[in-house]
């Protein structure tokens, strides 16, 4: 067998695994989809300003910081040194964010959820399926 190639069993098992991680990410869109999430309000940038979604910037794209429940907010505020400080949120439904923030934010964006809990939480990048197409930074690729 040439060298970098892999077994027909192999490369079934691949395509299996591949197989069954997507089906669970696909379950776990739908959760948060279903879930609503507390999203922290940023300040308004004059007085009298209405206040946005929290969002961070990383590599030219932008992510709204979405938190489970109260304790995971308290855990990133404790993580920047906040803890002290009041914080104002909305209870947003993921889907909402997904299907309506994400679009609205005029660049790149995505959700990042629960991000003070390292392996524990998750990133939603702005890609087709996961966003609307006019939202997903792939939207002019094929499949």
């Amino acid at each position: 067998m040439p060298p970098g190639t892999v077994p027909d069993g192999a490369a079934r098992s691949e395509n299996a695994l591949a197989a069954e991680r997507r089906l669970e990410f696909a379950a776990l869109l739908d959760r948060f989809r279903a879930t609503p999430v507390l999203v922290p309000l940023g300040d308004g940038h004059a007085p009298g300003e209405e206040r946005g979604l929290l969002t961070a910037d990383l590599n030219g794209i932008r992510f709204i910081l979405a938190f489970s429940d109260r304790q995971a907010l308290a855990r990133y505020a404790q993580a920047r040194g906040e803890f002290g400080r009041e914080w104002t949120y909305q209870a947003i439904l993921g889907a909402r964010l997904l299907d309506v923030a994400v679009p609205s934010a005029g660049v790149p964006c995505g959700v990042a959820l629960d991000c003070a809990d390292g392996p524990d939480g998750m990133i939603l990048p702005p890609v087709k399926g996961i966003v609307p197409d006019e939202g997903a930074i792939d939207a002019n690729t094929h499949p």
